[in-house]
């Protein structure tokens, strides 16, 4: 049965690590094949089981080894119905992926799971058309239909929550939401930026977490930025508001680049694990309620362990500062 749903331990100031970028890892450092990108394909073979299974040890050893936290994300950005049906499946199959998903980390949280550091699972729900440009935009309504299969799959397994990854316009995420909470679920919302901070319709952050948060009546328990880096969307941050605050989580991606670029890419731009890890460093300077971390495009365990190492000093130093004035 789920372990957190009911008591997320992020909500606290304990730091969390995610992964990071699962199908660039797998596709370039490891040679696999993901037709349209979709991990969840491996899970219905041994070998692709357990190419996820090794890829979910290394960063639950890191969690155990820094004593943090953990969010094991699932496998499934890509197992909703319309990229399911381009790969073959078919309802029950594609729930079957599902399950299977999370049923691998709750495998990997009951082998390294500690009391410093506790693992959160998370269904991890993607867009319905491609991450970086919102073609297909539904409404409202429509996205909660369309994303309620997925949802209520994860309800009815050990998943602590679902996580909302890649989000590009608010409508979508808006559905998420509803979904979420019709299911009873915790939902988190993690938007993607372009270079300029603002998502990829144009509209800023602050309005569209503004939007969500007010036609859902702050559902989310906390929004994330994922696929951007941080120089694109740090100076944003920067603005002591609101909003600001209802972040806690960021999933960089290694590169710089813009999304159009990326997508041109033949070969992987990993960046610099420790500019990366200073670059977080710089962030919770100021943000220091951002405690969910990890990465994406591009990224892997040097990248992520790069950022925990960076970090874990300013949350000592804070914990610090608070209980001296205690």
């Amino acid at each position: 049965m789920a372990r957190y749903r009911d008591s997320l331990p992020q909500l606290s100031s304990d730091l969390f690590l995610t992964d990071g970028g699962l199908e660039t890892t797998l596709i370039f450092r490891q040679g696999i094949t993901l037709p349209d990108f979709a991990a969840f394909d491996l899970l219905k073979h041994r070998q692709g089981y357990q190419a996820l299974e090794q890829y979910f040890r290394t960063y639950a050893s890191m969690a155990q080894k820094y004593g943090v936290g953990f969010i094991l994300e699932s496998a499934t950005w890509r197992a909703n119905p319309d990229w399911g049906r381009k790969l073959g499946y078919d309802h029950e199959s594609l729930a079957e992926m599902n399950r299977r998903a999370i049923a691998l980390l709750d495998e990997i949280r009951q082998e390294y799971e500690t009391e410093k550091a506790r693992m959160v699972i998370s269904g991890c729900i993607g867009p319905r058309g491609d991450g970086y440009v919102p073609t297909e935009v539904m409404t409202e309504n429509e996205a909660e239909l369309y994303h309620h299969q997925q949802i209520q799959t994860f309800r009815d397994t050990d998943a602590d929550m679902v996580t909302a990854i890649t989000m590009n316009y608010p409508e979508e995420a808006i559905g998420i939401t509803r979904a979420a909470k019709l299911a009873e679920m915790p939902v988190a919302i993690s938007f993607t930026v372009e270079t300029d901070g603002k998502l990829p319709t144009g509209q800023s952050l602050k309005d569209a977490i503004e939007q969500v948060d007010t036609v859902t009546d702050y559902t989310p328990v906390y929004y994330a930025i994922n696929c951007a880096h941080p120089t694109h969307f740090a100076d944003v941050l920067a603005a002591n508001e609101p909003w600001v605050q209802r972040i806690r989580g960021i999933r960089a991606n290694a590169s710089i680049k813009s999304h159009a670029e990326l997508n041109e890419s033949v070969e992987i731009d990993d960046g610099n694990p420790e500019e990366l890890g200073s670059q977080y460093r710089q962030l919770l300077n100021n943000l220091k309620h951002i405690n969910v971390l990890g990465g994406c495009c591009g990224t892997d365990e040097r990248h992520v362990e790069a950022i925990c190492k960076a970090v874990l000093p300013l949350l000592w130093a804070h914990f610090a500062n608070t209980f001296a004035k205690l």
